[in-house]
């Protein structure tokens, strides 16, 4: 039940016979991650790639009539992209695995597990957002693509729109994210315009290639070479002198210059081809332009051009090396051969109701077969236990459509295939043959710095709690979970609040655990800001054993950092020796609840220095609640400060966004320590600002910075909030109470 990606219709296109496109060699294979911001257009750019191939026989719809990259229901309901799909296609004897990445940035985790499993990447940018479609995570993800020389092409979707224009896309793509290369980004194409409509609307119908010379009208649905009228040979020649020099500037034929400045015709196929390998090893970045089919059965206008440009001019996965390390060895680069010992990676973890746990993974050496057994091995990541270095079994071996698997059987190196049963594997992990051990370096994922505070809603939800986020984190990594001993509250920690939704909706429809979402509790703590004494006095006779302890103790405030500090001073024996530790005990469980707001109390001395015991009635247990009341008096004599956090923030923004981040730090109570310069046109300010004013950066600074911002927290100290804002909390709190 598999189909290989040569054995397609004459054209190149694989039929629709919902069996899966393998195939053999890793030279037959493109992984492709389609990147760009929320609404460019991925998702369906996505869906006219698997019409154009055949691969559906309608717009963008498998059998079960979804969308082709849709795999989660939470993503049907929200109508947007919120997790990796991968959707593989077969042209020209190709397999092309897309990897339909998740525009919006609370999931960029699902998007860095994207890039780590392609070799290329296609920016996708709409025209109908004008400069503002090229947003700040996306000129962010160009630069990291840039710095490991991933290659890249821009995709220009939504060129019919009423405001969109082709030239200004253009020139801002190339100033942005072209930066000093600038040259080395061209259009291979130009945009044909049909007739004004009654709205003097102008749509796009066809394409002018400047290295052929022809058009390619896709007015009538179907892709058709024609040549091109006088006004159009007049575009091309002041269009196709600029694509050309691009071209040869890449060129490894030194001479090629010298013939076009002197007046050679360059052969197209001279170009073409090397515009293929420059594109190949990450030196030209290609500009396309592509939009959906105008109906069923029928061609989106770019798609041909881009499955060209895909299976001629981008990489196959022996191109891009990987490394992974033997227990206790060096990391070597692995070898793309299907004979080489196995090395593969969990890319992303999801659950299926009835099959359970499904592994994306990207086969980087060696073959993965059916029900073999395969070595599990990752990195610990502090949050929680996982299970490393044990051998498991897999179930089927299947490539990923939509929402449905396609039998696979086998998965060769530089392949991406779906696995189950799997129950130990994580994101990040790394499978090899279980007698030759690897661990591969897994990417870096973002910090999640917005928290959530849950709690379950009912009894039933509280027996799954635990279950249920285990589910949810091995699934989404850039959760995490934290059970804070200070506030003793559940949190979890998210990348955004579209982020946090999903989580909270996943728990509910997928793990069937319902949770109410609670204010979250910053770890204030208190302290003594004089010294006080303070008497505990605890009598009680009730007809039998009594009840007798008194203690007098001095309370004074310590530096940061010492905690509470016992000292004992009692002289004579008023206090016998045996209990003491009593006093003491009780003094660090009152300590412990707090004297004042409810906050620990820390940084003070405690000294016992007199007290009164019966021969009889004296117990520990007397003592024990004595010590805690002299504390409590003490604390009713004394002035008790409120301690905040505080945490060292680092704002990487751009020049354009330092002043208003500035700003906002200021009025957040912020200490700015210094800026300097980050990256190219950015800036590193680095601030110390109380975490009671962090709870919603993370949504915040995204506002400020249009997205252009990313920032680190750690905390850093305790220190005495303003009298102001402790006031603001005590009345909130008594409110509360």
């Amino acid at each position: 039940m598999v189909e290989k990606a040569s054995n397609g219709a004459a054209d190149g296109r694989a039929a629709a016979n919902g069996k899966a496109v393998i195939a053999e060699r890793p030279a037959d294979i493109r992984n492709v991650a389609l990147v760009g911001h929320s609404g460019s257009g991925k998702t369906t750019l996505v869906e006219a790639l698997a019409v154009a191939t055949g691969a559906v026989t309608r717009a963008g719809r498998v059998e079960d009539g979804t969308c082709v990259s849709d795999y989660d229901d939470i993503e049907q309901r929200q109508h947007r992209s919120v997790q990796l799909s991968v959707v593989p296609v077969g042209w020209e004897g190709i397999k092309i695995n897309l990897l339909d990445t998740p525009g919006y940035a609370d999931f960029v985790g699902e998007l860095r597990a994207g890039l780590r499993a392609a070799d290329a990447a296609l920016f996708v940018v709409s025209a109908a957002a004008g400069a503002s479609g090229i947003t700040g995570p996306t000129m962010t993800l160009w630069a990291e693509c840039a710095a490991v020389g991933m290659p890249r092409a821009l995709v220009i979707t939504h060129l019919d729109a009423t405001r969109a224009d082709f030239d200004e896309m253009i020139e801002t793509g190339r100033a942005i994210l072209g930066g000093g290369a600038a040259e080395s980004m061209l259009p291979l194409h130009l945009p044909v315009y049909g007739p004004p409509g009654a709205d003097g609307h102008r749509p796009v119908t066809g394409l002018i290639d400047l290295l052929t010379r022809q058009v390619f009208d896709y007015s009538a649905g179907t892709h058709t070479r024609t040549e091109p009228t006088a006004d159009q040979a007049e575009l091309i020649e002041s269009a196709r002198g600029r694509l050309i020099e691009g071209i040869i500037a890449e060129s490894e034929d030194e001479t090629l210059m010298d013939r076009y400045l002197a007046g050679a015709e360059i052969d197209p196929a001279t170009l073409l081809a090397d515009l293929e390998r420059a594109v190949a090893r990450g030196g030209f970045h290609p500009i396309l332009i592509a939009a959906p089919p105008p109906g069923e059965g029928r061609e989106g206008l770019g798609t041909i051009e881009l499955l060209d440009l895909i299976t001629r001019g981008f990489p196959t996965p022996a191109e891009h090396a990987v490394s992974a390390a033997a227990p206790g060895g060096p990391a070597a680069a692995l070898a793309c051969d299907p004979a080489a010992p196995l090395a593969a990676e969990v890319i992303r973890t999801a659950s299926d109701p009835y099959v359970g746990r499904v592994s994306l993974v990207r086969v980087f050496s060696g073959t993965l077969h059916a029900d073999e057994t395969v070595h599990v091995s990752g990195h610990p990541d502090g949050d929680h236990e996982r299970d490393h270095d044990l051998d498991e079994r897999i179930g089927a071996v299947s490539a990923p459509f939509g929402r449905q698997q396609r039998p696979l059987g086998q998965a060769v190196a530089g392949d991406i295939a779906c696995l189950t049963k799997l129950g130990h594997a994580e994101t990040g992990d790394t499978l090899s043959a279980k007698d030759s051990p690897l661990l591969i370096e897994p990417w870096p994922l973002p910090r999640p710095l917005l928290p959530v505070a849950i709690r379950a809603h009912g009894k039933t939800d509280e027996d799954k709690l635990s279950q249920g986020l285990a589910r949810l984190i091995a699934e989404d990594p850039t959760v995490r979970l934290e059970q804070n001993a200070d506030t003793h509250q559940l949190v979890l920690w998210c990348l955004g609040e579209a982020h946090r939704d999903v989580a909270l909706e996943r728990l509910r429809s997928r793990f069937g655990v319902a949770v109410d979402v609670i204010e979250h509790e910053v770890a204030l703590r208190e302290t003594f800001a004089t010294a006080a004494s303070g008497r505990g006095r605890h009598v009680k006779q009730s007809g039998g054993h009594g009840q007798y302890a008194v203690c007098e103790i001095e309370v004074a405030p310590l530096p940061e950092g010492s905690g509470i500090e016992f000292v004992d001073k009692v002289v004579g024996g008023v206090v016998p020796r045996q209990f003491v530790p009593a006093v003491e005990k009780g003094v660090r469980a009152q300590a412990a609840r707090g004297v004042a707001a409810g906050h620990p109390l820390v940084d003070v001395r405690v000294t016992l220095y007199d007290g009164k015991a019966h021969s009889v009635d004296s117990s520990d247990a007397a003592f024990q609640t004595a010590g805690a009341l002299a504390l409590r008096e003490a604390a009713a004599a004394a002035r008790i400060s409120l301690l905040e956090p505080i945490a060292e923030v680092r704002v990487t923004v751009s020049d354009d966004h330092v002043g208003t981040v500035l700003g906002d730090l200021s009025a957040r109570r912020g200490r700015v320590l210094g800026t300097e310069p980050a990256t190219a046109g950015h800036t590193e300010i680095r601030a110390e600002v109380p975490e009671l004013e962090l709870s919603r950066y993370a949504v915040d600074l995204r506002s400020l910075a249009h997205g252009g911002a990313a920032f680190t927290r750690d905390y850093v100290r305790h220190e005495p909030m303003p009298a102001q804002v402790a006031e603001v909390l005590r009345k909130a709190g008594a409110a509360t109470t």
